[in-house]
């Protein structure tokens, strides 16, 4: 039987988790889009080197989308719902929110870093994967918080 309290939880951290981490993905493009305009209006020839920085805050929207397209799988959405609990639908709640609150934060945070890999590039073009990887440092933060999600959602058995 299906508790629709249960499925509501269930569903709401779904959103929870698309919703933050593409905030974090679209407010970290923003701070590093920001700064590549400026280099550019410089130097255009330099696109290809402040591209791959632009785009790197973007992942983890694709992560809290991917968490949520697991809750959404799990709970048999696109076919028939599978019964679950009250207890249920909290669990999925949770387990849905590491993936958002850590794309969130790793995404405005490594928009700042791409940002500063921009400014690195603008001076030194040859410097940009020193720039990438310390941007990509940020992003393991999001891709535990995928993990977690994962394997929470894995914990759970529905039906």
């Amino acid at each position: 039987m299906v508790d629709p309290i249960g499925l509501a939880l269930a569903i709401a951290g779904a959103v929870i988790a698309a919703i933050t981490a593409g905030i974090g993905s679209a407010v970290g493009i923003g701070t590093a889009a920001q700064v590549a305009n400026g280099v550019l209006a410089e130097d255009p020839k330099k696109f290809g080197n402040v591209f791959i920085l632009v785009a790197l805050p973007g992942t983890q929207g694709f992560y809290g989308f991917l968490g949520a397209f697991l809750a959404i799988m799990q709970l048999g959405l696109l076919g028939q719902v599978n019964p679950i609990t009250f207890g249920q639908g909290l669990q999925m709640f949770a387990a849905c929110l590491p993936v958002g609150f850590a794309g969130l934060a790793s995404g405005i945070w490594q928009g700042r870093a791409c940002a500063s890999g921009i400014e690195l590039v603008a001076r030194r073009a040859g410097e940009g994967t020193k720039a990438v990887i310390f941007a990509a440092m940020v992003e393991t933060y999001a891709v535990l918080g995928l993990l977690v999600t994962i394997f929470a959602l894995m914990g759970i058995k529905l039906g």
